[in-house]
């Protein structure tokens, strides 16, 4: 018997394909540590841009709120801490190869894996199960939100992002009319960080969707979150317009916390669909200086 991926069908003369075999059990692991870090430990990106605001800030009082983000997150490390009291609801975004085959339930696999970070390691447990009655907290902070995508390949890529409610009540979609424009994209976005003020916990990151349609225009926005802290968009046109919406946002004054400052925001990260000719969906979805996201690949 031929061992391996590949193996020919002499009989037919037709190549098939045997699926990569993922168990359950390795990514409830996965998902368990993922989420653990996510809560526990900030990025050395995420801390190196904080760092160098901190330098570059001219308020007295934003230099200290980000002396004080900054030694929150060593605290956190190394005593095994949340970085912020509300440990979030959990989005996992999922890449999922066509030449895997996962042995089990995968959705349950990746809950069970939310259940027992946030039951073992004691994070806050924030999620209620029926949003317009009751309220009840399930306890293990499940159901998590799962978005999946069908890609080449035999590998399984698990994003989580605990998403605090701070942040996720300032999110915001509009539709807009295509004449609206470049301008109308960067007024509405602005706007929304104006709004938002000191709620969402700054300094931000600022997530932008364009396109598409309005479901999937917040998806991307949502998604964005993801990337390195200040990475540009590979395409020149969107990278000008990050630049550009960063400096605006950063020119409100908003700050640190809110308490004033030139760092409203460490990044802006957009992204942009195609869309039909008659609409322009533009969706911002905000992250505070606690940039909760970890990976990993199966």
């Amino acid at each position: 018997m031929e061992s391996g991926l590949a193996m020919t069908d002499r009989c037919k003369g037709v190549r098939s394909i045997t699926p990569r075999e993922i168990k359950t059990s390795a990514i409830t692991r996965t998902v368990a540590e993922l989420c653990l870090k996510a809560n526990l430990e900030l990025d050395e990106d995420v801390l190196a841009i904080l760092k160098k605001a901190e330098q570059a800030e001219e308020s007295p009082l934003g230099k200290e709120v980000l002396r004080d983000i900054i030694e929150n997150a060593r605290i956190a490390r190394e005593e095994r801490l949340p970085l912020c009291q509300d440990c979030g609801i959990v989005v996992i975004f999922l890449e999922v190869g066509q030449d895997v085959h996962v042995t089990g339930d995968l959705y349950e696999a990746i809950t069970e894996g939310v259940r027992q970070a946030y039951t073992r390691g004691y994070l806050r447990k924030s999620i209620v199960l029926q949003p317009l009655s009751a309220r009840a907290n399930t306890g293990d902070n499940t159901p998590p939100i799962i978005h999946t995508e069908i890609v080449p390949g035999d590998r399984l890529k698990i994003a989580c992002l605990p998403k605090g409610a701070g942040t996720e009540m300032m999110s915001r979609v509009i539709m807009l009319k295509p004449a609206d424009g470049r301008k109308g994209v960067i007024d509405f976005v602005v706007d929304t960080v104006r709004q938002a003020g000191g709620n969402p916990c700054p300094p931000l990151i600022v997530g932008v969707g364009i396109g598409a349609t309005a479901e999937v225009a917040m998806l991307i926005a949502k998604k964005v979150l993801l990337r390195r802290v200040g990475e540009p968009n590979p395409d020149p046109e969107v990278a000008g317009l990050e630049a550009e919406l960063l400096a605006k946002v950063n020119d409100l004054g908003i700050g640190p916390l809110g308490l004033g400052g030139r760092t409203t925001a460490l990044a802006v990260h957009a992204d942009v669909r195609p869309t039909h000719i008659a609409t322009l969906p533009v969706a911002v979805s905000l992250q505070c200086h606690s940039v909760r996201h970890r990976e990993a690949v199966l």
